[in-house]
């Protein structure tokens, strides 16, 4: 596991900040599992998820489904499991994205750790403590999964292996970042660091995870980095050509907007 203090924050590292006090009946962890036509996978792996964090979290706990714009049976199988299952809930959006699904799941949550991870579940989701863990501490601001850091085990095919590595290459080329994997759908972030970031990201799809991490960075904030074990959904849906392009827009326009001085936008005092 890794801590990379945002670039801004080299010399002076961001202060850590007060441990979370629980409070008695409200979930410590917000975490959101975005979906779009997932009528196949999302009742067995939110049931699994929900087994998973209900045997082993040692804090309160929600589970949001936010789905953005489904058009199969995703809505009406997320609103059945919010019905069954102690603390899920189901969350609905008219348009479709990523980004726009867990911008709305954060913004509406007063939980004080906010994460996400994708519906299939390809994170090993004993991953999860070790995420969340340093937030809630106060060790970090951020935190997120890699699979291209040591100790990481992956198994998915050569082509998307080469994609991820070469995309986050470019990261570090363009935006000069310090974080080693941008992709991975396994995130995690303080919700007042989050109160401060979400307005400033613009994209609302898949760059919104590398916009949101260059922002952090640029902020001198400090993100954390959890090696994890992930296995390829081969049945992913994802357009691989689009989210391509989609993401070089997105750099490029991150090139456009310098990162402000440390004065203006270091970290808010806790």
């Amino acid at each position: 596991m890794k801590l990379r203090p945002g670039r801004a924050s080299a010399q002076a590292p961001a202060p850590r900040r007060a441990p979370l006090s629980p409070q008695a009946g409200e979930p410590v962890l917000d975490l959101a599992v975005p979906v779009f036509n997932e009528e196949k996978d999302l009742e067995p792996n939110v049931r699994r998820l929900h087994t998973h964090l209900r045997h082993t979290f040692p804090y309160p706990f929600r589970i949001t489904i936010a789905d953005n714009a489904s058009t199969d049976g995703t809505p009406h199988i997320a609103a059945r499991l919010a019905g069954e299952l102690p603390g899920v809930v189901s969350l609905r959006l008219k348009e479709k994205g990523r980004g726009r699904a867990l911008r709305a799941a954060w913004t509406g949550s007063g939980a004080p750790v906010l994460a996400y991870l994708d519906v299939d579940l390809s994170t090993e989701l004993a991953a999860l403590l070790p995420l969340v863990a340093p937030l809630i501490s106060g060790h970090s601001d951020l935190a997120i999964g890699t699979r291209l850091a040591p100790g990481a085990r992956v198994v998915r095919g050569a082509k998307r292996e080469v994609i991820s590595r070469c995309y986050n290459v470019l990261l570090r080329c363009t935006l000069a970042v310090g974080f080693s994997d941008a992709q991975c759908g396994f995130k995690a972030v303080r919700r007042e660091v989050a109160e401060r970031l979400l307005p400033q990201v613009r994209d609302g799809e898949w760059f919104f995870d590398t916009e949101l991490l260059v922002l952090a960075e640029r902020a001198g904030l400090r993100i954390h980095e959890v090696p994890v074990d992930w296995v390829d959904d081969p049945d992913s849906s994802v357009d691989i050509v689009a989210t391509a392009l989609a993401d070089l827009r997105g750099i490029a326009r991150m090139l456009r907007t310098p990162a402000r001085r440390r004065g203006r936008t270091g970290p808010a005092a806790s």
